[in-house]
């Protein structure tokens, strides 16, 4: 049976975001976590687990620190000795960003290394979200058993939420992404594409196409793309719902898994899908005018609730 907490799984990286000069400021952050971040800050006293795999250096310690520090636990996910986070470097053009990865050895690729411990940490969670990105990073044979997990956890009564984040530098081929973006679609309840995502890897033309082409295969869609309308796709019919116009953004970085978060942690609350993705258009809107993926717990809730 589902319990109330709700447990997102991926890779949180260092980040380091410039500042002014040749400065850089570090937090913590990626696009799972990012999701959670915003959906544990307007989930009320849902636990949230974060599911990844972990180092034991400094910089991990730090990072399950801040996690605790903002209420977010790491359940039983491994602690390996020598292993390391990811690091990424956000570059911004106006509030345009661009990012450079130092990831390849990363703990987060482990995350699978154990089932016991990986199905443990699903049991009794209201809502299981992951991405594409969190296929991306595993290899074939722990993509199965992440797969397994998820599918025994929806079996037993969680919500499944995917993300399919299409990421080519994180894929040997287009081909293999899409095979393995298929598979997780498979055990998915609400599928929350972005639409040039789509198109780049599936050929889609326009949005209707992909809340088409998903709606197909499960029953709750949301398809964003950017500043354009979401395109909601649900029993049968679709609904666009317009988004939030910011004149003058900061810095887009997590504004997408931001939006994934609001629109989840509405839809938990018992908000139709079009209300929920009004709520989640407000917490996109409110976090591309802070700089860094993480925006305030108290801004997030304000847009939420706004």
């Amino acid at each position: 049976m589902a319990g109330n907490g709700v447990a997102s799984i991926g890779e949180c990286m260092i980040e380091l975001s410039g500042q002014e000069g040749p400065s850089w400021r570090m937090g913590f952050a990626g696009d799972t976590f990012n999701t959670l971040w915003a959906l544990h800050a307007l989930s009320g006293d849902r636990p949230a687990t974060y599911v990844s795999a972990f180092g034991d250096d400094p910089f991990s310690q730090g990072q399950i620190g801040f996690f605790a520090e903002n209420g977010i636990g790491i359940g039983k996910s491994p602690v390996i000795s020598g292993a390391r986070p990811g690091l990424y470097a956000i570059t911004l053009t106006g509030s345009e960003r661009s990012f450079t990865y130092w990831r390849g050895d990363a703990a987060a690729r482990q995350l699978a290394s154990d089932p016991a411990a990986l199905a443990k940490n699903l049991e009794n969670q209201a809502l299981v979200y992951f991405s594409g990105i969190t296929l991306a990073i595993l290899d074939d044979a722990a993509r199965k058993t992440l797969l397994a997990a998820v599918a025994g956890a929806r079996a037993a009564g969680s919500l499944v939420a995917f993300d399919p984040n299409y990421r080519p530098r994180l894929w040997h081929s287009p081909e293999a992404a899409r095979a393995a973006i298929l598979d997780a679609l498979a055990v998915t309840d609400i599928a929350l594409p972005t639409f040039p995502d789509e198109q780049m890897l599936f050929g889609d033309t326009a949005p209707q196409a992909t809340a088409q082409r998903l709606a197909r295969l499960v029953g709750e869609v949301v398809v964003k793309n950017g500043e354009e309308p979401a395109l909601i796709a649900e029993k049968g019919a679709m609904q666009p719902v317009p988004a939030v116009h910011v004149a003058a953004p900061v810095d887009t970085t997590g504004a997408g898994d931001s939006f994934n978060g609001g629109y989840l942690a509405a839809r938990l609350a018992g908000h139709a899908p079009a209300e929920a993705a009004l709520r989640a258009h407000r917490v996109a809107a409110a976090v591309v005018q802070v700089r860094g993926a993480l925006a305030p717990f108290e801004t997030l809730r304000a847009a939420f609730e706004d």
